[in-house]
């Protein structure tokens, strides 16, 4: 068929405009084009060449990116007509597979850390093997919940830890277990910093922080407990180098525990992002004040564990738009295309980022913001998460906005979640009164698999 005849073709079935726009530019210039324009003609035959796996899905939304063209049919027709012309269903584009470094994932749906509360005395448990193998796939990617780095990194009650022997030791039938069914498992590590009290501290001491300034108590996700905090105590600049190599040790230990590779929590409010950003941080030595000096801890953490481990086995999380645990930054996207930036220059394997509208844990709210010109600056894989449903998982995919997309309440609900995709499945809802209790059971292993739910 020529390109003629495809053209003819398409346009007796599509919609009279096509929105086209230029992925160089951000997704930002768009104009609404006529069907008798060149660049129709163009973008068109570059979707049909494509295949129906470019072109479309999801009924009434189809986005094609092609050469740096990328294109969005207000009509679910040319779906219909591409598998005619191909004879090829078009692939969920969150179940297309994806080449991360040297890791061959079939899909790119991959499970969030999600901090559970169930390692008593910060080990993790046996009951962890069942949750985490439940939720893998072969060639899924999994991200462990937060695990701390030394004595002084927790701040809620029974979160794992990955400082001593034992903790190692008790990680090693958990992540052998995800490998076991052909998993990829890296550790996410941590340090709360000023989001805790003395009461999980050594010695009863204050927990430490970039500042002096005092968070404020939280009502938790239940509605019913308060966290209080102890006013913090800030590191001093001969103390920060301590601190990194407890996030390089930690990144050893991860490996000697046979995880594949390990995120470092950079996000949420937590120590890193404590430093990085301006709201907390109001050092004066060479830690504070520019935004390169703010950055220049977890810069020197990258740095340390890079050298420890090797660039393709670090991952970074990072949320400089959240202003979770009062965790705000003046200027988010600079914050944001400064770190991008920055990681490419080491080369390490992903940088994972929390969606703008994800102001706030627990609800999205209408932001201008994009994280796409973090996604251009940033030369590795790029890992979105936020509130992402089924449908705008596949539309950011298919628009390149990212290359896999994180999911946390959902996995946590529906362990089989890239089957209930592939089947457009009903999803099993979250129990949030049973997200952060004690129990090794209820809202932990219990939810059902496609084939047990009634």
């Amino acid at each position: 068929m020529t390109l003629h005849e495809t053209y003819l073709q398409l346009e007796s079935t599509c919609a009279t405009t096509i929105d086209v726009g230029l992925a160089i530019e951000g997704y930002n210039d768009r104009k609404l084009l006529t069907w008798d324009s060149v660049e129709h003609s163009i973008s068109l035959w570059f979707a049909f060449v494509g295949g129906a796996d470019y072109i479309g899905f999801n009924l009434c939304l189809q986005a094609i990116l092609v050469s740096g063209i990328w294109c969005s049919y207000s009509q679910g027709c040319c779906h219909q007509e591409a598998v005619k012309m191909t004879g090829k269903e078009s692939q969920i584009p969150l179940l297309t597979p994806y080449k991360m470094g040297k890791f061959e994932l079939s899909h790119r749906v991959v499970l969030a850390p999600l901090t559970r509360q169930r390692s008593y005395g910060n080990v993790p448990q046996p009951h962890a093997i069942l949750y985490y193998s439940q939720r893998t796939t072969k060639g899924g990617l999994l991200i462990s919940e937060a695990t701390g780095v030394s004595d002084t990194a927790q701040g809620y009650p029974d979160t794992p830890g990955i400082w001593t022997k034992e903790q190692i030791e008790a990680w090693k039938p958990i992540v052998d277990a995800v490998h076991a069914k052909g998993g990829i498992f890296f550790c996410q590590i941590w340090h709360a910093g000023r989001v805790s009290n003395s009461g999980f501290q050594p010695n009863g001491q204050a927990p430490i922080s970039s500042s002096e300034k005092e968070l404020a108590n939280q009502v938790q996700s239940n509605d019913n407990d308060v966290e209080r905090f102890t006013p913090p105590r800030k590191l001093t600049t001969e103390e920060i180098p301590l601190v990194v190599d407890d996030f390089r040790v930690a990144a050893r230990n991860a490996i000697d525990a046979g995880f594949d590779g390990v995120e470092i929590h950079g996000a949420h409010g937590y120590l890193i992002d404590q430093f990085m950003k301006d709201e907390i941080n109001d050092r004066t030595d060479q830690y504070g004040g520019s935004l390169e000096n703010r950055c220049r801890f977890a810069l020197e953490i990258i740095d340390a564990i890079v050298k420890e481990i090797g660039a393709d086995k670090v991952g970074i999380r990072l949320s400089p738009f959240a202003n979770y645990m009062e965790s705000g930054d003046s200027n988010p996207k600079a914050l944001g295309l400064y770190m991008a930036e920055s990681l490419s220059e080491y080369k390490i394997l992903y940088c994972h980022m929390v969606e703008p509208r994800m102001k706030y844990v627990d609800e999205k709210v209408d932001c201008p913001h994009s994280l796409v010109p973090m996604r251009k600056a940033f030369k590795g894989t790029f890992i979105s998460a936020g509130g992402y449903e089924m449908e705008d998982g596949n539309n950011v995919v298919v628009e390149n906005r990212t290359d896999l997309v994180a999911y946390g309440r959902l996995f946590l609900a529906n362990p089989d979640l890239p089957k209930r995709f592939e089947l457009n499945a009903p999803l099993n809802k979250y129990n949030r009164d049973m997200f952060y209790t004690s129990d090794p059971v209820i809202g932990y292993t219990d939810y059902p698999f496609l084939e047990t739910a009634v």
